[in-house]
C-alpha cells in the first residue's frame, strides 16, 4: 500500500512533466486540390519575401492576398502529388505547447470502395495564425 507522500510525489511528477497546450485560433485562406508543389512539405511563412517565393512554387500567379506579416504568419501543409482524386489535407488544430507552436494536420485518402477521379492531384491547406517567433512543429493527427 502506498502512503500519502508516495502518492503526492507521483502526482507531482506527472503534473509537472506534462506540457499544457493552449489552443491558438487560425483561419483558412487557401485550400485546394491542385498545387505545383509536388513533394510533401510543411511550411512556415513569416515574411512577404517568403510568401512571394512560396506563391511562385505553389503556382499562384498574379496578386497575392495581403498579409500583415508584422502580426500574422502563414503555416501550411502540402501533400505533394497523389495519383487520383479523393485525397485531402486539413490543418485541424494549432496550439502552444511550452515554447513551441504545434500544428496538427490529417490526410484523407479515398476508400477502397469509393470512386475517385483519375487525375493527379496535389492537395494543400494554408492558414493564417498570429505571429509566433518560436519553433513550429508539425504533427500528423488521425
Amino acid at each position: 500500500m502506498l502512503d500519502r507522500c508516495s502518492v503526492a510525489a507521483a502526482l507531482f511528477a506527472v503534473c509537472c512533466t506534462t506540457v499544457l497546450a493552449d489552443p491558438v485560433p487560425f483561419k483558412t485562406f487557401d485550400r485546394g486540390q491542385y498545387s505545383h508543389i509536388e513533394r510533401p512539405r510543411q511550411v512556415v511563412v513569416r515574411s512577404a519575401a517568403e510568401w512571394t517565393a512560396l506563391a511562385k512554387q505553389h503556382g499562384r500567379a498574379g496578386p497575392q492576398p495581403s498579409i500583415d506579416f508584422a502580426r500574422t504568419m502563414v503555416v501550411g501543409v502540402f501533400l505533394g502529388s497523389r495519383p487520383t482524386g479523393g485525397y485531402d489535407v486539413e490543418i485541424t488544430r494549432i496550439e502552444r505547447q511550452g515554447a513551441d507552436l504545434v500544428v496538427t494536420w490529417r490526410e484523407r485518402k479515398p476508400g477502397a470502395d469509393e470512386m475517385s477521379a483519375q487525375v493527379i492531384t496535389a492537395p494543400y491547406h494554408l492558414v493564417a495564425v498570429e505571429k509566433f517567433d518560436g519553433p513550429v512543429r508539425f504533427t500528423r493527427g488521425t
